[in-house]
């Protein structure tokens, strides 16, 4: 008799918790779809190959890609010597009217990037110059493209364990850093993990999603490959704790993720993915 009205309030408390797990994660949901923009930022933004900026000093050359909100171009210190040529990295984004979301939104991303970018594993934010339309991040420029080409294209550390431990002990000291600086990335993918030529050397990159607070409610924030179970709508962690629901550590799913990248990196792109 006991062990049946214990196994009976086992299966009411595992029914409520569903239930709970149901609401919230529809919930989640729905704000993680309404949050999301109908189209890129870049979609708008002309050409700007061949732009010069900074007072005469930068000149943008070819494109090295784009995202969801901007951009990067290749740019050439027109004012360096001929025989030993400074090139940088110029991120161009849309300049939004000032006070908005908007400019508040990118105002963020440089003050945190700027707060963590003296580490070496980190890349550099130089200056930002303004225009009337654009807004232009000058970084440092790494050759060798982002992770995610050395997994698909160049293959460089499919089975090398030696360079994947090599490179990973720096994302893992980029990574440490910033939560040392109570910055927390909250996208940690190959496109925002830069290296040089060879791999030997990794520089973590674009903290447009970056946080300062150890906990968040910001549900499905990052790209869903590498989410953790605990943020990917409708994976969401439920407890009885009103004060608790919907809370993530964010220092934790910032490593899971890093963990992800490491086992891609080793083992090559993955065919299929599931975030549990």
């Amino acid at each position: 008799m006991g062990f049946s009205c214990l196994t009976l309030s086992l299966f009411r408390f595992h029914l409520q918790q569903l239930f709970l797990l149901f609401i919230t994660s529809f919930i989640a949901t729905f704000l993680y779809s309404s949050s999301m923009p109908h189209h890129a930022a870049t979609d708008d933004m002309p050409d700007l190959n061949g732009r010069v900026i900074d007072n005469g000093r930068l000149e943008l050359l070819e494109s090295l890609g784009s995202g969801a909100y901007g951009k990067v171009y290749r740019a050439l210190d027109i004012t360096s010597p001929q025989n030993n040529q400074v090139f940088f990295a110029v991120k161009c984004l849309l300049r939004h009217k000032p006070g908005s979301d908007q400019e508040e939104f990118q105002n963020r991303e440089f003050t945190i990037h700027k707060l963590v970018c003296n580490h070496p594993n980190i890349v550099t934010l130089h200056r930002i110059i303004y225009d009337r339309d654009f807004v232009y991040v000058v970084l440092d420029l790494c050759t060798g493209g982002d992770l995610f080409a050395a997994i698909t294209e160049t293959d460089m550390f499919h089975n090398n364990v030696q360079l994947v431990k090599e490179s990973f002990i720096q994302l893992i000291d980029a990574v440490q850093y910033c939560h040392e600086k109570s910055v927390f990335h909250r996208d940690l993918k190959p496109e925002n993990v830069l290296c040089t030529e060879d791999g030997s050397g990794i520089r973590l990159a674009d903290f447009g999603l970056s946080t300062r607070n150890h906990v968040s409610q910001d549900f499905g924030c990052g790209s869903s490959y590498y989410m953790s179970p605990g943020v990917f709508p409708p994976f969401v962690i439920v407890t009885l704790d009103p004060c608790q629901l919907l809370l993530q550590n964010v220092s934790v799913r910032n490593f899971r993720s890093v963990g992800i990248l490491r086992v891609i990196a080793m083992s090559g792109p993955w065919v299929s993915y599931s975030p549990t």
